[in-house]
């Protein structure tokens, strides 16, 4: 929104938060985002500017599509920023190999760098996506909670664009939900002993799922509601969603190797070392207050933490 229609205190803020980033005072200036939040508002820092956007309001509707039944086995979701390149080569490896199942897909339009039409037009997709469009750049965590809201899958998967399907990903993944209690699954997982080191675990059951490639019961989704707002950066938005479904009471499963093929990983390429680093550690530490004394939700703790 333009600086002007803001409310007097949220310009307070943004312009105090603008004298802090220009100290190179960051710890300050997430505090102040913290505070923008706190009365409704969402910071939005594009092009070298600041503005702030009313929060996406969360509150389930009776005309959102996860409040109702499942129409189709699933719902292929992606988002679509700043990088149309990827979503072709996505798009052209979902046409060259369609899950066999019923499905549907669904495109976020996070204020992309370019129409998402243009992308559309130039592959032959079996169904007819379903465009999502964001009011503004919408942090992580929300664009993707955005696109979960609208599923009509029993199962929906989110997906990376850095990924480029190499063959059918979706039956396998479906095949992980035969066994009730799995609530969540993908093609890479993660465990840890002592909620603060994770490594990569082989298939089976697994502490995290990893949002490159994350599968979600609907009757799950629908009790984890979506991620954690606050997590505006991908990185640990998957361990904190992850452990809230499993805190429901599901199970967390890595599946076998999926026809998917890994390409560069923007959000984590795009940003300086120093930035990204900031950036996960301040989403670690909100996952840590969370679920740093959650012991009981690890598959293998150690019993000398």
């Amino acid at each position: 929104m333009p600086p002007s229609s803001l409310p007097d205190d949220v310009r307070r803020l943004l312009d105090e938060r603008a004298e802090a980033r220009s100290q190179r005072d960051w710890e300050r200036a997430d505090a102040i985002r913290d505070r923008i939040a706190a009365l409704g508002w969402e910071v939005q820092d594009t092009d070298g500017a600041t503005t702030a956007r009313p929060i996406l309001v969360r509150e389930a509707e009776a005309e959102d599509p996860i409040e109702g039944p499942a129409t189709v086995d699933a719902s292929v979701q992606v988002t679509a920023e700043d990088h149309p390149d990827d979503l072709g080569r996505f798009l052209r490896g979902l046409a060259a190999h369609p899950p066999s199942a019923t499905w549907e897909l669904v495109i976020v339009a996070n204020a992309p760098s370019e129409p998402v039409a243009a992308a559309l037009e130039a592959v032959a997709l079996p169904v007819e996506p379903i465009v999502v469009v964001s009011d503004g750049r919408l942090g992580w965590a929300d664009s993707r909670t955005l696109g979960l809201r609208q599923s009509r899958g029993e199962v929906t998967i989110l997906l990376d664009t850095s990924l480029e399907p190499a063959g059918d990903f979706v039956g396998p993944l479906l095949a992980a939900f035969d066994e009730p209690s799995v609530g969540i699954a993908g093609g890479w997982g993660v465990t840890s002993a002592d909620a603060r080191e994770f490594d990569e675990a082989p298939p089976g059951p697994v502490d995290a799922v990893e949002a490159y490639c994350l599968a979600i019961r609907r009757e799950a989704l629908r009790a984890a509601g979506g991620f954690d707002r606050r997590f505006r950066y991908y990185r640990n938005a998957d361990l904190d969603f992850s452990i809230s479904v499993r805190d429901a009471g599901w199970t967390a499963v890595r599946t076998d190797p999926l026809p998917l093929e890994r390409h560069e990983h923007r959000g984590w390429t795009e940003l300086p070392e120093a930035e990204r680093d900031r950036l996960s550690k301040r989403n670690f530490y909100r996952f840590l207050d969370r679920w740093g004394d959650r012991f009981d939700l690890l598959l293998h703790p150690d019993p000398d933490r």
